[in-house]
């Protein structure tokens, strides 16, 4: 099934420069167990956004929200 991701993250400094909020969305292909499992996940994900995100220094919130399409 499709789905809209939507991740805002929230007083974020990317390559040194401070911005009060980033919001990327996008639209995938994804099974209902992979859902499942993003949403027991994302704690994890969340608190390593830094570690898989290039130039992302800091987040002070994030969320991620998904419907289907």
């Amino acid at each position: 099934m499709k789905v809209k991701f939507v991740l805002t993250m929230d007083d974020v400094v990317i390559d040194e420069q401070h911005r009060n909020q980033v919001v990327l969305d996008w639209v995938s292909d994804v099974d209902d167990s992979d859902l499942i499992d993003l949403s027991a996940k994302w704690t994890v994900l969340k608190q390593s956004l830094t570690d898989r995100m290039v130039g992302l220094l800091k987040v002070g919130h994030s969320s991620i929200s998904f419907q289907p399409v």
